[in-house]
């Protein structure tokens, strides 16, 4: 009853203006995110690579189905088994979740979603990849494994080369698994500022998986796909024969720090919040730490530049310093988030806007997923 009503109260906004919601609220510039849906979509056409947006960017299975409605994509890729559980229950019938899934407790979870869809995972271990053979094959479903390659990333992944090769080979005799390539994620370029110097890094990395896939190939293991890439580099990986799928994530939402990388795309996401104190030349917003993902750098004041906010934020609030001599107590003001992936998943609800009006409200199903 308390969910319900809840429901029914945020559906109320749609038609308000944006300055009439309460705070601290997520919005997304609609027209803002068409266009960047629109534009990446566009970057495949007639390519034999295809999309696969990252659900972790936004967590939101409405705007997730939006992405794939723009073309070009072959499936939705996600972070988590909790986030997989939402997309399947929510009909998305292909899903890569491009981690390792570890443990009996979730490894029987991830037997349950192959019961109902195509799913794929990230193996980078020859016991993990028997525990799901296991499970799976007890109960009669397939899962579709890709071996995760470290091209440099230092994270998860086995190494280029013979390593990849003697792992998937030892897939090809489990039962209950399907293997279907290789999964390579150039993370550790995607924030390089310089475009050319990241370009140049991610080709280099990438073509560690290339050369693996060609050893797999020549050994007769056949590679249906290699799967990578992000937003800041899908026009050089996306662009790599051989590549088969781009995991680009934030092009959706984009955020203050993406979009020094990336400023084809718009910044679509926002935080409206509420200046709650203020004295000469310092404004306190409503909203802190606990509202806004922060890892690359403070949130930005949208529209004033020359505000600053501060390297730390307290839990609930925003201390604004330079800020606008005009501004009230009980002003709106909006921020710009430097992370747009941790902030997602902080809300429940993101308030859909044009023209600085509320035009749906869509709920963040998968926010706070963590498991």
């Amino acid at each position: 009853m308390v969910a319900s009503l809840m429901t029914s109260s945020r559906r109320e906004s749609v038609g308000l203006a944006v300055e009439a919601l309460a705070t601290p609220a997520l919005l997304l510039d609609w027209p803002s995110a068409q266009r960047n849906l629109q534009r990446m979509a566009a970057f495949f056409e007639g390519r034999r690579c295809r999309l696969r947006p990252h659900f972790k960017n936004h967590k939101c299975p409405e705007l997730a189905r939006r992405q794939l409605e723009a073309g070009n994509c072959v499936g939705i890729t996600c972070a988590k088994l909790g986030e997989a559980e939402v997309l399947a229950s929510h009909g998305f019938q292909d899903v890569l979740l491009a981690n390792q899934v570890v443990g009996p407790k979730k490894i029987a979870r991830l037997v349950e979603i192959a019961r109902k869809i195509h799913i794929k995972i990230a193996v980078d271990d020859l016991e993990q990849a028997r525990a799901v053979s296991q499970a799976a094959a007890a109960a009669g479903v397939t899962v579709g494994v890709l071996v995760e390659v470290d091209i440099g990333m230092g994270r998860c992944g086995v190494a280029p080369g013979q390593a990849a090769l003697d792992l998937a080979s030892a897939i090809q005799t489990l039962p209950g698994l399907r293997f279907e390539g290789l999964q390579a994620y150039e993370g550790h370029v995607v924030y390089m500022t310089d475009g050319e110097r990241r370009a140049e890094m991610a080709r280099q990395a990438m073509q560690q998986a290339l050369e693996t896939r060609r050893l797999l190939e020549a050994a007769g293991i056949p590679v249906n796909v290699i799967s990578g890439g992000a937003s800041s580099t899908y026009r050089t990986i996306g662009a790599m024969e051989g590549v088969d799928e781009i995991q680009a994530g934030t092009y959706a939402t984009m955020d203050w720090r993406y979009a020094e990388l990336a400023p084809e795309f718009e910044i679509a996401l926002s935080i409206l919040t509420l200046v709650v104190s203020k004295r000469p030349g310092v404004a306190v917003l409503d909203v802190g730490a606990k509202g806004v993902g922060s890892e690359f750098g403070p949130p930005r004041i949208f529209g004033f530049p020359e505000a600053e906010t501060p390297q730390i934020l307290s839990e609930e609030h925003c201390i604004v310093r330079n800020a606008p001599a005009a501004w009230r107590v009980g002003d709106v003001v909006r921020l710009i988030p430097s992370h747009a992936c941790t902030t997602c998943n902080l809300y429940r609800h993101l308030y859909v806007c044009e023209d600085g009006r509320v035009i749906d409200v869509w709920p963040i199903e998968a926010s706070g997923r963590l498991d």
